[in-house]
């Protein structure tokens, strides 16, 4: 097979794709791929170094307000097609496949012009801008969310997961407790807040921390490398040292590793998050970021919330009251984690790269 894959701007665009390609590869080595990603979006560093092929078109994003820039926009938009065309004519993919992000746009759309199968993946609850422009004329959809499919055309989107999920099931193996301070035979609560962390919730933890003291539970405080000097410096002003069973730390490199045996996850509602924790059947408290596009991520937390397998706290009445409490309340209940975690499992796709690769030969000529 040869592929053409494009989604780009941010890793919730990025892994899904590579995820899918990196297992693509494994079942069938001789496939040949290239990735068509953005000038200045992280895939032009993330891609390259897991070793496929990369090139890259400027484009840009439209205003939401009028601006004399979309003009701008639309130019780059056709100009980045004319170059996506000669990428395609180069390569001669069997099939383009496209996960999101503006890059993808002209790359998917040059293909619709030139007859070549076209698959998009949306992970979100609420379709981006590109996958809603590339739909009309797309061959096949695949999507994360149950609660994206009326979106779509009837018979065009189909529920595959998210192909990261895959990568979080497959790679479970060791994890040194000792590292962390903590010991891997009590139940543990993983609170994280991204990469970069989240200011908030950051500052929720810290007024929680001396609650969790004397606790039949375990807490991982991941602050995000970013952010980790500044909880560090609100911790010494409040005078608060943390617990024998409470860790602090900037950043976990072997999350996929850790996340399989923790009880509980608390931290935002960003696609991937939650694939990889829906299919790995964790139950969670999700505090969406209010500052994503078309506020996503609360459309996402709702979805699970109202499936029972997690608990959202708003941005707005977060506090360290109610974050300590909500936590506190589920990791002194069993059986409610158990009910929650079977609602998790039944939305998780644990073998969602094979399905989405599954869709993609499918529209294969």
């Amino acid at each position: 097979m040869r592929i053409i894959v494009s989604g780009g701007g941010t890793g919730g665009h990025i892994y899904p794709a590579l995820a899918t390609v990196q297992r693509l590869k494994a079942l069938e080595p001789d496939t040949e791929v290239l990735y068509i990603g953005s000038e200045r979006g992280l895939e032009g560093s993330i891609v390259p170094k897991a070793g496929f092929k990369f090139k890259s078109l400027k484009v840009q994003g439209f205003h939401r307000s009028l601006s004399l820039d979309n003009f701008k926009t639309i130019y780059l938009f056709l100009k980045a097609t004319r170059e996506a065309k000669k990428y395609l004519v180069a390569f001669k993919p069997d099939v383009v496949v496209g996960t999101g992000g503006y890059v993808s746009g002209p790359v998917l759309y040059a293909a619709q012009q030139m007859g070549i199968p076209t698959v998009i993946h949306e992970q979100n609850s609420v379709v981006g801008v590109t996958n809603k422009f590339l739909a009309r004329k797309v061959t096949k959809v695949g999507v994360a969310f149950p609660a994206a499919l009326p979106a779509f055309k009837a018979n065009l989107a189909t529920i595959v997961g998210n192909p990261r999920a895959q990568e979080v099931v497959d790679g479970q193996g060791s994890f040194d407790w000792g590292k962390l301070g903590l010991v891997p035979d009590r139940p543990s609560v993983l609170v994280f807040g991204g990469s970069q962390g989240a200011i908030k919730i950051n500052a929720s933890m810290v007024e929680a921390l001396p609650n969790f003291a004397d606790k039949p539970y375990q807490v991982i405080f991941v602050t995000g490398s970013k952010r980790f000097d500044d909880v560090q410096q609100e911790m010494r002003i409040k005078n608060i040292v943390p617990a024998d069973n409470v860790a602090v730390v900037p950043y976990i490199s072997n999350m996929p590793q850790l996340m399989p045996r923790v009880s509980l996850v608390v931290g935002r509602a960003g696609a991937t998050s939650l694939a990889e924790q829906t299919a790995l059947g964790k139950p969670m408290i999700l505090i969406p970021s209010p500052y994503v596009t078309n506020d996503h991520q609360t459309k996402n937390a709702r979805s699970l919330a109202n499936a029972g397998a997690a608990e959202m706290i708003t941005e707005e009445s977060l506090s360290g009251t109610t974050l300590f409490g909500t936590i506190d309340q589920l990791m002194t209940d069993e059986k409610q984690r158990q009910l929650m975690a079977e609602a998790a499992m039944k939305m998780g796709v644990p073998d969602a790269a094979d399905q989405f690769i599954a869709l993609i030969k499918s529209v294969i000529k």
